[in-house]
């Protein structure tokens, strides 16, 4: 059967398939921030470890800022944090259990919802409050205080 007796040709099916292939490219990518990680870490607690990127601080069209953040759960009481040489909070390590977010921030309400996980979009995300999270309280202080106006 030809192309031709389907009412489909080749040119209508590659046409398909770039439209597919750019809106495939546009729910898949997400926002990139050029340059280096600037990471900032904030208090530890009893739950983990959390910094944020200064370099990755914007502000959206709704103006809540956005924010590139990782979270370290605490480790097991046999291995300590790593710190620097001059007593200094070290550089994130690289663990598998840490996580990457792209925190959304509403600075005036106090409210944050994570819009990205490890690199996943969280299509939906619910705003929450920062409520006992000291961790989140911290980025979003730090955060909205250092975010361009």
């Amino acid at each position: 059967m030809t192309s031709l007796a389907t009412g489909f040709s080749f040119a209508a099916a590659r046409r398909l398939l770039l439209v597919l292939v750019l809106m495939l490219k546009l729910f898949v990518s997400a926002p990139a921030w050029a340059g280096p990680v600037n990471w900032q870490e904030v208090t530890a607690t009893r739950e983990g470890r959390q910094w944020w990127d200064s370099g990755s601080l914007r502000r959206n069209r709704e103006g809540n800022v956005t924010v590139l953040s990782r979270f370290q759960p605490k480790p097991p009481e046999a291995s300590a944090p790593a710190t620097a040489a001059d007593g200094e909070s070290a550089r994130p390590a690289a663990r598998t259990d840490a996580r990457l977010y792209v925190m959304e921030l509403d600075c005036d309400q106090g409210l944050y919802r994570d819009t990205s996980v490890n690199g996943l979009p969280q299509f939906g995300a619910q705003w929450l409050p920062v409520g006992n999270d000291d961790l989140t309280a911290e980025v979003l202080r730090e955060a909205c205080g250092a975010a361009p106006a």
